[in-house]
């Protein structure tokens, strides 16, 4: 949950900023800055499904294989 209260904050960071009167140069730097940020969570998260996808699959085989049985029984 901290990853998305993070992208929360973030999104508003990126919302206000344009109107905090930063000059142009400082301002460029920051959102670079919160673009880093935002990369850096989307990786992270990419991580996260990865990792659950490769434990789910070990669950779908079983259900691959209960899917054969059935098929034979019309036979």
């Amino acid at each position: 949950m901290r990853k998305e209260k993070t992208l929360f904050v973030i999104g508003i960071w990126v919302a206000i900023l344009p109107f905090l009167g930063f000059p142009n140069s400082f301002r460029r730097v920051l959102f670079l800055i919160t673009g880093l940020a935002l990369m850096y969570l989307a990786y992270l998260y990419y991580i996260e499904v990865r990792v659950r996808l490769l434990k789910n699959t070990n669950h779908s085989r079983t259900f691959v294989d209960n899917m054969g049985s059935v098929e034979n029984k019309g036979e």
